[in-house]
């Protein structure tokens, strides 16, 4: 039962009361956290921003979904107060599996990134140009957005002693303009997410939705920790995602100097392929990973579309083709295989009036591609169907989906019950990724 105010005494007493419940939801730690990422017209990487160093510096970075870690250009102008090179076999340089590598940089001049005493090295790798080069481990203070009580925007939070890779000016060669380094969210204990969850003590997981626009006013989100995930209109899309399992990759395929340990990368297993409802006839084995780490199906926010093993993308540029029989076909435009006149194409909710792909999973369960993911318009009168050969398996999964392929698209990566959560295009939801706003 509620009493009035009425002495003052109660009144007082009240007071009292409002203003311990008042501190109480203001001072419990936010549960979420988030960048935004916008998507560069002239590279079609995907670009984020944070701030690193004492006093806080805004860095660009590409973000890499597989990427190791956060890695960033120390060799000039990089100053803090904040900023510790990982001695060796301290627990930055065990948690960054460093401990072998333990160098002294002898060339000079001494300073971030190239100090006269041992420290842990590491090997950054640009995901674009396939390039790395041995770099200093450190650490220093990141701050990043949270989102508050009642999904309100938050103040920013400083994360202190922030593991990071200290690179050198050679490696930003290929990524968008302005950028510093990369951005890593793969499978390992120095990624942005897995640092985050341990030092804010968050859940293991993240969301990735990116844009399709290259307008500032229509960036897309990563948000890191729990659930929901908050959406104009729509309210808590996660609440309707698809599940898959994540698959682990023993073999780390991308780069020589890596081959030692586990992928970072994130994997799924696709059985087979429909186009229109029809199954594509293709070698199964592919689909599958083999002993070696080669194979399977991964997801990349570094490549601007998918690719396929030359004989997947020949059996679905075939099925795709046969399905759109009534549409002209027009000479392909590099770096695309087919390509349509958009005179006979309509437009619907989720993009130009084409047939699906699905990407068919364990137990049935189903990633729809409508036209939106799949076309790419590459003038005013010609689509392409924007999958790419990817040539024989090497050193690239049989499957490996791009990011225009995931735009518009809510992605869960649920690290902790190793599932991947999947809205297929938002746009049927009459929504879009640059709708997540944590309110004012």
């Amino acid at each position: 039962m509620a009493f009035p105010c009425s002495s003052k005494l109660l009144f007082l007493l009240c007071l009292v009361l409002f203003q311990s419940s008042s501190l109480a939801k203001t001072t419990s730690p936010p549960k979420q956290f988030f960048l935004p990422i916008h998507k560069d017209a002239s590279t079609l990487q995907y670009v984020t921003q944070i701030k690193q160093r004492t006093p806080l510096v805004p860095i660009r970075l590409v973000l890499d979904l597989g990427g190791r870690a956060l890695w960033t250009v120390c060799e000039h102008g990089y100053i803090s107060s904040t900023i510790r090179t990982a001695g060796c076999n301290t627990t930055q340089c065990r948690l960054a599996e460093a401990s072998s590598n333990c160098l002294t940089c002898s060339w000079g001049p001494f300073g971030p990134g190239c100090t006269n005493a041992p420290t842990c090295w590491r090997f950054p790798l640009n995901s674009v140009t396939r390039g790395t080069a041995p770099s200093e481990l450190a650490s220093d203070i990141v701050a990043i957005n949270a989102v508050g009580p009642e999904g309100r925007a938050g103040k920013i939070v400083t994360v202190p002693q922030f593991v990071f890779i200290c690179a050198s000016t050679a490696n930003v060669g290929g990524l968008a303009k302005g950028v510093a380094g990369m951005a890593g969210l793969g499978r390992t204990r120095i990624s942005l997410p897995a640092q985050l969850a341990s030092t804010l003590n968050l859940k293991r997981s993240f969301a990735l939705c990116l844009s399709s626009s290259t307008s500032s006013k229509n960036d897309g989100v990563v948000i890191f920790g729990e659930e929901p995930y908050e959406y104009d209109l729509q309210g808590n899309i996660s609440s309707s995602l698809k599940y898959t399992p994540l698959i682990l990759n023993k073999q780390n395929t991308e780069d020589e100097v890596l081959r030692t340990e586990s992928s970072a990368e994130y994997f799924i297993e696709v059985k087979s392929i429909k186009i229109n409802n029809k199954t594509v006839e293709l070698n199964s084995t592919l689909l599958q990973l083999n002993d070696r780490g080669f194979g399977g199906t991964k997801i990349s926010t570094v490549h601007p579309y998918t690719l396929l093993e030359t004989s997947i993308y020949k059996a679905v540029i075939k099925a795709f083709v046969n399905e759109l029989k009534n549409v002209t076909r027009v000479a392909p435009v590099a770096p695309f295989g087919a390509c349509f006149s958009s005179k006979n194409i309509g437009i619907t909710r989720v993009g130009p009036a084409v047939p699906t792909i699905d990407l068919v999973m364990k137990n049935g369960v189903v990633w729809r591609v409508f036209g939106a993911n799949s076309m790419v318009k590459v003038n005013k009168d010609v689509l392409c169907l924007g999958f790419v050969d990817g040539g024989e398996p090497t050193f690239i999964a049989s499957i490996l989906i791009g990011g225009h392929q995931v735009e518009e698209n809510l992605l869960s990566f649920d690290l902790e019950k190793l599932r991947l959560g999947f809205s297929s295009s938002l746009l049927s939801k009459r929504t879009t990724c640059s709708k997540y706003r944590p309110k004012p």
